[in-house]
């Protein structure tokens, strides 16, 4: 990984049981694909999951989240082996750092 590729806080890979787990990020992303909002701002985020989740399966997007955030796999290459198209990888990374983020902040404001 290049020195200016993220590193994600969660707990798997930091040891830190402060930092949300992958399974407190895979938990809203599947819950928003099952039921995307649609009146914010990120709705296109959960329609998108919804369409990536029904083609692929909850245990292959869960797969691709966990390389994203603890293995340090790139969006693209997080989908290798799963016979899942390099977009959705992006599309799954992109919705998971999203979740993510917005649990951070949630305790940066606590």
């Amino acid at each position: 990984m290049a020195d200016s590729e993220p590193l994600y806080d969660v707990r798997e890979r930091t040891g830190n049981p402060e930092h949300p787990s992958v399974d407190d990020v895979v938990n809203p992303v599947l819950e928003r694909a099952e039921s995307p909002r649609g009146d914010h701002q990120d709705a296109h985020l959960d329609e998108a999951m919804a369409t990536v989740v029904d083609r692929y399966g909850s245990e292959t997007v869960r797969t691709i989240i966990h390389r994203t955030l603890v293995e340090e796999y790139p969006f693209r290459t997080a989908t290798a082996d799963l016979d899942v198209d390099n977009v959705d990888g992006v599309r799954i990374g992109t919705t998971a750092v999203q979740v993510l983020e917005e649990m951070n902040a949630r305790q940066d404001d606590s």
